[in-house]
């Protein structure tokens, strides 16, 4: 079959991508084992936070995707938060990521996160370098103390060559539906591609502590970097098979000779598949 014009083609890591039937067979292995871990998460009452950061069309987001696909939205929830409104800019940095920590028997995924100032924002100079200095001085006493409090705290980074992410960009561009993932401060990573570098070693540096240290995911082949993440996530949290509720359909009851209204009476949507037939 013809690949539609702007459609996403496999990234090669180096080793050759991972063949699809190979690749959807382990990931729907996975994403059963994710169900068991959700359950496992409700039972125990446990709070599991998942960060995600990296650069920018590293995968990200479809692995979040992959991860939440077949988990229950009640329990597994993603935060992804808009740029900070006037009276939040005043908080303490932290305040605003507090709110959307998990209560007991939740898992909460940041598709990025309070690490956005030692990335975009130091970068692109939306926070001053007092600030980020006093950011990487209080993340990891933040962090050690999410620990403490019993959250399970996993941090990924997704790494992407510029290669890889050039050619991502330019695909998205010829793409209508995925468009809309470009923004032109994307755009300006290209030309700032050793300046994000820079920020993300510093960051490292001080953020990569034994109670909640970084874990980097080749993503220059989404597949492999999808399954590597979620298996490794899965190898980090001590879950368990928990049985679930015994459930048995009831009987119908017997029909009370009720008549339903005409169907003309209502309003159906029109048949637009029959046309493509």
């Amino acid at each position: 079959m013809a690949e539609k014009p702007g459609a996403e083609k496999p990234d090669d890591g180096g080793r050759g991508t991972l063949p699809r039937p190979l690749y959807e067979r382990e990931l729907y292995r996975l994403q059963a084992e994710l169900v068991k871990l959700q359950e496992w998460v409700r039972a125990e009452g446990a709070r599991l936070v998942v960060i995600f950061e990296g650069r920018d069309a590293a995968g990200k987001g479809s692995t979040i995707k992959r991860i939440t696909q077949h988990l229950n939205p009640r329990v597994a929830r993603i935060a992804a938060l808009p740029q900070p409104t006037e009276r939040e800019r005043t908080q303490w940095y932290f305040q605003r990521y507090t709110e959307h920590l998990p209560a007991a028997g939740e898992i909460v995924l940041f598709d990025r996160s309070w690490y956005n100032r030692a990335g975009v924002e130091r970068v692109m100079g939306f926070c001053t370098p007092a600030e980020h200095q006093l950011f990487l001085r209080q993340c990891p006493v933040f962090e050690r103390m999410l620990v403490e409090d019993g959250i399970l705290l996993r941090k990924y980074w997704f790494s992407v060559s510029d290669e890889v992410q050039e050619q991502r960009f330019r695909r998205r561009l010829g793409d209508p539906t995925r468009r809309w993932k470009l923004s032109p401060m994307d755009l300006e990573s290209l030309t700032r591609w050793e300046e994000y570098s820079r920020a993300k070693d510093e960051m490292f540096v001080h953020t990569d502590i034994a109670e909640s240290p970084w874990y980097v995911v080749e993503s220059d082949d989404k597949r492999r970097a999808r399954l590597n993440m979620i298996a490794h996530l899965l190898s980090t949290v001590p879950y368990h098979d928990v049985a679930p509720q015994t459930l048995e359909l009831p009987p119908r009851p017997p029909a009370t000779g009720y008549r339903r209204p005409p169907r003309d009476l209502q309003t159906y949507v029109p048949d637009h598949a029959a046309g493509l037939e």
